[in-house]
């Protein structure tokens, strides 16, 4: 075990945080695979690591070793490119590196292709895992972290994402919350035709409508519904809320929304 705990030392001393193991097992080929994991598993309870999916460790920073945790934006790009997957920071976790967090979220969200992924709960740490068939790399932005830089979805994904996963994040209520201090950030006139391809036609009108009429973003919502006709969008006659009735309530004309949902912000 001392061995391999001055192997990790060495690592994190050259700036590595992380290893799977089957790296481990390339520098120690004379090791039996079980004894192997034996070690690893006795420096885990040290909290000198820790397994954050099967096959792949974290090297606790200092800082971080009283909890034995690492937060997920430490080590969440190198997990992807372990898993092989494309992958941007997604819904609340992306909103808050625009300012746009209303309270901390309890679980750290990553949008990537199928197959799904399990979502997974590692000491009070739960990356959730949403898909999209495609990830659009020019709609995403590089940012710099302790450790590596991360991908996350620009403001104008990240709002039609909240709009999009409402459920994943607590209803529509919780989206237009965080939306109102997102808005600020989006950029709706430097959207191209392919944006509108990826994003399914309701989410714009819904976002839109939203914007407009619940959120006085006026701004924003203009340059949204001029760039949606200019590529073509035809609004079809859409309920804000789905899975609800949309027998007896009002209709939004100009972005074609019943308005089956009343929407509450929530206090700041």
């Amino acid at each position: 075990m001392d061995t391999v705990k001055k192997w990790i030392e060495e690592m994190q001393s050259s700036g590595k945080s992380c290893f799977s193991f089957s790296e481990a097992l390339v520098s120690f080929p004379a090791h039996h695979a079980d004894s192997l994991k034996r070690s690893l598993t006795r420096l885990s309870g040290k909290r000198k690591i820790c397994s954050v999916w099967k096959g792949f460790y974290v090297i606790i920073p200092l800082e971080y070793q009283s909890k034995g945790i690492v937060p997920a934006v430490f080590y969440i790009d190198q997990l992807m490119r372990f898993l092989g997957r494309d992958y941007y920071i997604s819904l609340l976790n992306a909103a808050e590196f625009y300012g746009a967090a209303h309270q901390r979220p309890m679980e750290f969200s990553v949008m990537t292709t199928p197959p799904s992924l399990r979502s997974t709960s590692k000491k009070d740490i739960k990356i959730n895992f949403n898909n999209k068939s495609l990830i659009l790399s020019h709609y995403t932005e590089q940012r710099k972290t302790p450790t590596s830089y991360i991908n996350i979805s620009a403001p104008e994904l990240t709002a039609t994402d909240l709009i999009q996963f409402e459920k994943v994040i607590g209803g529509l209520n919780r989206a237009s919350t965080v939306l109102y201090e997102l808005a600020a950030s989006c950029r709706f006139k430097k959207l191209k035709a392919d944006f509108f391809e990826y994003v399914p036609v309701p989410v714009i009108q819904r976002l839109g409508y939203l914007l407009e009429a619940e959120l006085d973003c006026q701004k924003q919502a203009d340059e949204l519904y001029f760039v949606a006709g200019k590529y073509g969008c035809q609004f079809r006659r859409t309920p804000l809320k789905n899975r609800k009735s949309i027998a007896g309530y009002p209709v939004n004309e100009k972005w074609n929304i019943i308005i089956n949902e009343q929407i509450e912000i929530d206090e700041w």
